[in-house]
C-alpha cells in the first residue's frame, strides 16, 4: 500500500516546516500544471507531519500554477496550537512566487459518546459493474493516468458530447481509486475531492474547462477503502463562475469526508 507522501514524492528540507515537492506529469492536468487536489494533499501531508495530529478541515486558495517540471516549496506556520487543536497555514511557492495557500486546522478525536451521520450514500451499482470514465485523448502524461475512475451515475464525455447543450442531472457519481493503492488519508481524500470540478458538464450538456479557484476538505472518518465513491452535486453556474460539493464515501457505506470546489468555467473549444 502506498501512503500520500510517496504517491506525491513529497520531502522534508532540512525541517518538517519546509518541504518540497517536484511536479512531475503525473501529478498534472492535461494543462501540464499541477493538479489542485495534489497541490493540496501535498500540504496536508505537510501540516499533518509538521503538528502530529491528523486534519480536520483544509481549504486551499490558488493563486498561479506550478508547471510540470517546477519545483514547489512549502512552508508551514503552525499559527496556534492548543489542548486539541492546531490550526495552521501552508504556503506554496515555485521561484519565490506564491502559488498556493492552505489554511487547515488539525486535532485529536474528542471521547465523545454522541453523534451522526445524517447524509446517506447514494445506491449506484459497484465499480466493477461500472464503465470506465473516458477522457478525452490528450497528448500528455497526467494526473489521470493514475487514478482509475468509474463512472457510476451521470453521462459519458461521448455522450455529453452529444446533447448539444440539452440540460441534465447536476448529480453524479464516480468510483475512484488508485491501483496499487493509496493508504486512506486527508491528502488522498482531498485528490479525489478535486473531481468536483469536473462535474459541470453534467447539468450543462456541454464540455467545458473548469479551473479550480479553492478546495475544501472536511474529514469525517477514515478507514481502509480501496475504491472512493465520489458523489458530486453541483450547485451553480452563474457568470462563468460555479461550485459544487461532493460526499466521499468508503465502498462498505461510511462517510470518510465532505469536499467542496469553486472554479472558473468556460466552453471547451
Amino acid at each position: 500500500m502506498t501512503d500520500a507522501r510517496k504517491f506525491l514524492g513529497i520531502e522534508p528540507v532540512g525541517d518538517e516546516l519546509h518541504w518540497q515537492l517536484t511536479v512531475v506529469p503525473e501529478l498534472t492536468t492535461p494543462g501540464n500544471f499541477l493538479f489542485g487536489g495534489c497541490g493540496l494533499g501535498a500540504a496536508l501531508v505537510a501540516l499533518e507531519a509538521a503538528c502530529g495530529r491528523p486534519t480536520v478541515w483544509s481549504t486551499a486558495q490558488y493563486l498561479s500554477y506550478a508547471p510540470t517540471g517546477s519545483e514547489l516549496e512549502l512552508t508551514v506556520t503552525l499559527a496556534a496550537e492548543g489542548r486539541r487543536i492546531t490550526q495552521g497555514r501552508v504556503v506554496g511557492y515555485v521561484g519565490g512566487a506564491e502559488i498556493l495557500t492552505v489554511n487547515a486546522a488539525a486535532g485529536s478525536p474528542a471521547d465523545l459518546a454522541i453523534g451522526g451521520v445524517w447524509v446517506r450514500m447514494p445506491e449506484v451499482p459497484p465499480p466493477e459493474e461500472c464503465p470506465p470514465r473516458r477522457l478525452p485523448n490528450f497528448s500528455s502524461t497526467s494526473i489521470f493516468d493514475r487514478i482509475d475512475v468509474r463512472l457510476a451515475r451521470g453521462r459519458s464525455v461521448e455522450q455529453i458530447s452529444a446533447a448539444e447543450g440539452q440540460p441534465g442531472d447536476p448529480d453524479s457519481v464516480l468510483w475512484a481509486r488508485v491501483p496499487g493503492h493509496l493508504e486512506p488519508s486527508a491528502a488522498t481524500l482531498a485528490i479525489i475531492g478535486d473531481y468536483v470540478s469536473g462535474g459541470v458538464s453534467q447539468p450543462l450538456g456541454r464540455r467545458v474547462m473548469s479551473r479550480s479557484l479553492d478546495n475544501t476538505i472536511r474529514m469525517v472518518h477514515l478507514e481502509p477503502s480501496e475504491w472512493i465513491l465520489c458523489d458530486i452535486h453541483m450547485q451553480a453556474l452563474v457568470g462563468g463562475f460555479g461550485q459544487g460539493t461532493a460526499y466521499l464515501w468508503s465502498r462498505e457505506g461510511a462517510l470518510l469526508a465532505t469536499a467542496s470546489q469553486s472554479m472558473s468555467v468556460r466552453l471547451w473549444e
